[in-house]
């Protein structure tokens, strides 16, 4: 048992001097025999009376104790590891559902591309499966889970229990998904979830979105400002489609792509931004990877423990007990017959 011991219900220890009721004399106890030191010393019989004693008392003291509700009560421990408090902010818009290009496109004749652009993976899929086992492989990460398209959906908040975010990342397949991406009232409500939080390490947002979208500058400003108040490193894992622009694409820099001008104003964030532009699956791998890697400071966090009821095991003594006494009296009984 833990040195943390506590009762649910005290008050019912007020009863526990009812265990001593075995030990009042009984009637029978109190009648005047004649001399009976003829007799010879019946040691069985005084071990069984003092077992029955013993067995009653044990019965009543932990029915008292099991009612007290006995045990160890829910507890913050404050505990310190190496990795990051990670928002895992998952694009769910219907574009998400189109399928990455084969491994070998590059190599691919351009007549060849356009025919081959349906039979890769699909995007969320593939990004699902890896996150999972990104998830898998930290166990001192604390992560939420949290889908968008036209509004965000916060599916998981921050916790260390893997198989809740695990539950969460594979629900995200469930439906269609809605035709937008709206990037900033995504970003702007995965910052809220650390507004409520004491800092305590590494923290980031990694965002997975195939799309960009046109922020205002009332939007943009709020984002810089709150990505650098709570110190969220961002990190974009850019799903791309096949005629979805490159985001360094000099070219198309100035065509107001808004891939392009999402990736430029990140890039003037006053917190760390990094960009993984994914073609082909090994992009998300060798993505998923290197956020692995890059994030694995020290952390501090409290975990909740809960409570763990130790009734069981009064409530068995008790039973225990009275298993006994009902043997004992049905031991005596076929004496008597």
């Amino acid at each position: 048992m833990s040195d943390s011991f506590a009762f649910g219900q005290p008050w019912f220890l007020l009863l526990l001097p009812l265990a001593l009721l075995p030990l009042w004399p009984s009637g029978r106890d109190a009648l005047a025999f004649p001399s009976v030191a003829w007799l010879p010393a019946d040691r069985a019989g005084r071990i069984l009376s003092l077992l029955w004693t013993a067995f009653a008392m044990i019965a009543l003291a932990s029915l008292v104790i099991t009612l007290a509700e006995p045990g160890q009560p829910e507890t913050q421990i404050q505990r310190t590891g190496r990795g990051a408090e990670i928002l895992v902010l998952m694009d769910r818009s219907r574009s998400m559902e189109d399928h990455m290009l084969p491994s070998n496109w590059h190599n691919l004749d351009p007549s060849e591309r356009l025919a081959q652009v349906d039979r890769g993976p699909p995007k969320a899929q593939v990004a699902r499966e890896l996150l999972a086992k990104f998830v898998a492989q930290r166990a001192d990460d604390r992560f939420a889970l949290m889908f968008f398209s036209t509004k965000p959906l916060d599916v998981v908040p921050f916790t260390q229990h893997d198989a809740v975010v695990q539950a969460g990342i594979t629900a995200g397949g469930t439906g269609p998904g809605l035709s937008d991406t709206e990037v900033g009232r995504a970003l702007m409500a995965g910052i809220e979830e650390f507004d409520r939080r004491a800092y305590s390490g590494s923290r980031i947002i990694l965002l997975v979105s195939d799309g960009g979208s046109d922020l205002d500058d009332a939007t943009r400003e709020h984002i810089r400002a709150a990505l650098a108040r709570n110190r969220i490193a961002l990190y974009w894992i850019y799903l791309r489609s096949y005629n979805s622009p490159m985001l360094d694409d000099a070219e198309r820099s100035q065509s107001g792509a808004p891939e392009i001008a999402l990736h430029k104003f990140f890039q003037t964030l006053h917190t760390p931004y990094r960009a993984y532009q994914a073609e082909v699956p090994e992009d998300l791998v060798k993505a998923v990877a290197d956020v692995g890697r890059e994030q694995n400071s020290p952390l501090d966090f409290s975990e909740l423990v809960p409570g763990v009821s130790y009734m069981r095991y009064f409530l068995g003594a008790a039973a225990f007990a009275c298993v006994m006494l009902l043997s004992y009296r049905a031991l005596l009984l076929r004496r008597w017959q």
